[in-house]
């Protein structure tokens, strides 16, 4: 899914930036730029985490986005970009809920392993993300 979102840059030290989702009419803020677009994209994928694909809200066209209709439009320099979120992914990284597996391992290794105090849960899961390329 992609959106048109209105960002806010304010003037403060923190360098907040204001996110304005209006297909969603919900708001978040980041801190610098490459921050609010991690923010669009998690208020995006959260809103639309229950939502069947074909139930999504349709995107306006961007040149149809009016900053000044934004929240924030007072509260600094405001843009418009398009914020894309892979609604597959999002919801592959929220199930969370562990699930049991069993591995074989020589019973020398697992000693080891238990005498260096590893938690082989937490490796086999730490090499799976490497070999993967999951961040």
């Amino acid at each position: 899914m992609t959106y048109p979102v209105i960002f806010t840059q304010t003037n403060d030290e923190k360098k907040t930036v204001l996110v304005y989702v209006p297909d969603l009419d919900r708001a978040t803020e980041g801190y610098g730029l490459d921050d609010a677009i991690k923010m669009a994209r998690d208020l995006i994928g959260n809103m639309l985490l229950d939502t069947a694909d074909e139930d999504f809200p349709k995107a306006s066209e961007i040149d149809a986005v009016d900053v000044s209709k934004s929240e924030f439009a007072d509260a600094g320099k405001s843009f418009v970009s398009l914020v894309d979120v892979d609604m597959t992914a999002f919801r592959r990284m929220q199930k969370t809920k562990t699930v049991r597996r069993n591995i074989t391992l020589p019973e020398w290794l697992d000693d080891m392993a238990k005498d260096a105090k590893i938690n082989v849960s937490a490796l086999v899961q730490e090499a799976l993300k490497q070999k993967l390329e999951i961040a």
